[in-house]
């Protein structure tokens, strides 16, 4: 008795079980309409940088001194400073060969694959490289008082349909909650160390040709004379399915930062200078007495 009892049981279970996912299934699949991909433009694939050559923040002018920076006389002495840093083998204003992030606004100029992916409540930009993606949240949320700052800053962004067809062009995007040090590009060109900067983007694809994607980029700072506006340009890779390479900063990074000064060690491990007439760390907590 207990027996077929048992039976009566399981088979009434399997009845339930089969009948059930009747309900949990259409739910999910209602959910899923809520978000019209259709609605946004197509962004899927890889993008790189469509220009060549050095990494610079204004991609129409030459590296260094040519991309002409409104600065400030304080802040050109600066920058000017740190060109002169670099061409001794120091590192000048930059931090990224410690791995730390670049930071906004730098982090626009390209330099690794990058992947733009869209939900409705934000946009992600993704980077195989050291701490660069980022978060742009297009939910209409508040700017959040206070805003933990950080390299990358706090973005809020919104989806604007320019020609009313129905179909967003545009992604419009403010980012502000800084920490430093930061800098436009690699030659050091410098950010006002108040950390007040706000950026301003305009991203739009290409009319001519979607595999070009464009970002207006206007950096508002005390460092600079006027707001710097600059126009970079990403190109779509053709390969349907394109090879994304993990890229780890601290592997095999020889640099090594000790009190103020970036030394290097060498292929078999030893300390070594990055600049002419570098004075050695300072060995104060070591046994020095011993050969």
């Amino acid at each position: 008795m207990l027996f077929r009892t048992a039976v009566r049981t399981a088979a009434l279970a399997a009845v339930v079980a089969m009948t059930a996912p009747v309900m949990t299934v259409v739910m999910p699949v209602a959910a899923a309409h809520a978000f019209d991909q259709t609605k946004y433009p197509d962004l899927g694939g890889q993008w790189r940088r469509a220009e060549t050559g050095t990494f610079r923040f204004d991609q129409s002018k030459p590296w260094g001194p040519g991309q002409e920076a409104p600065l400030t006389p304080e802040y050109q002495a600066i920058f000017e400073a740190n060109l002169a840093s670099q061409a001794s083998g120091g590192q000048g204003v930059g931090v990224t060969y410690t791995c730390l992030s670049p930071g906004m606004p730098r982090v626009v100029n390209g330099y690794g694959p990058m992947e733009f992916v869209v939900t409705p409540e934000m946009t992600h930009i993704l980077v195989e490289n050291i701490y660069d993606s980022r978060r742009i949240f297009t939910d209409g949320r508040p700017w959040p008082d206070p805003i933990e700052p950080s390299l990358l800053g706090y973005s809020i962004g919104k989806w604007i349909d320019v020609d009313g067809d129905g179909r967003y062009d545009e992604l419009a995007v403010e980012t502000r909650g800084f920490k430093g040090p930061r800098a436009f590009d690699a030659s050091g060109i410098p950010l006002h160390k108040d950390n007040q900067t706000i950026v301003k983007e305009r991203f739009f694809l290409d009319k001519a040709d979607p595999a070009i994607f464009h970002d207006e980029v206007t950096v508002f700072d005390h460092a600079l004379t006027r707001p710097w506006t600059v126009l970079k340009s990403y190109r779509r890779q053709p390969a349907r399915q394109p090879v994304w390479i993990e890229y780890v900063c601290a592997e095999n990074n020889n640099h090594l930062h000790i009190g103020k000064e970036n030394y290097m060690l060498s292929a078999d491990g030893l300390l070594m200078p990055t600049r002419r007439g570098q004075p050695p760390p300072d060995f104060g907590d070591f046994d020095t007495s011993r050969k």
